[in-house]
């Protein structure tokens, strides 16, 4: 990445000493996976190794697409 310059670091209030990256670049939430159809829920879940009894499938926006839960214990 480019050096930020100064002025944009006093517009900004960024430390002078620093790269100010991580203030630039927040980090991205991690958002859970989701499938538009059942099959394609299954088909992942069985090729990472999840038996059908350990997961369940709940529906999320607005119906339309699936998400994988685990069962507890």
């Amino acid at each position: 990445m480019k050096k930020v310059h100064t002025r944009v670091k006093r517009r900004l209030n960024l430390p002078r000493g620093k790269s100010g990256y991580k203030i630039l670049h927040p980090k991205k939430r991690i958002r859970p996976k989701t499938f538009k159809t059942e099959e394609s829920a299954h088909n992942w879940a069985a090729r990472h190794g999840l038996k059908q009894e350990e997961y369940s499938l709940k529906k999320v926006k607005r119906n339309k697409k699936f998400q994988i839960v685990r069962e507890q214990g």
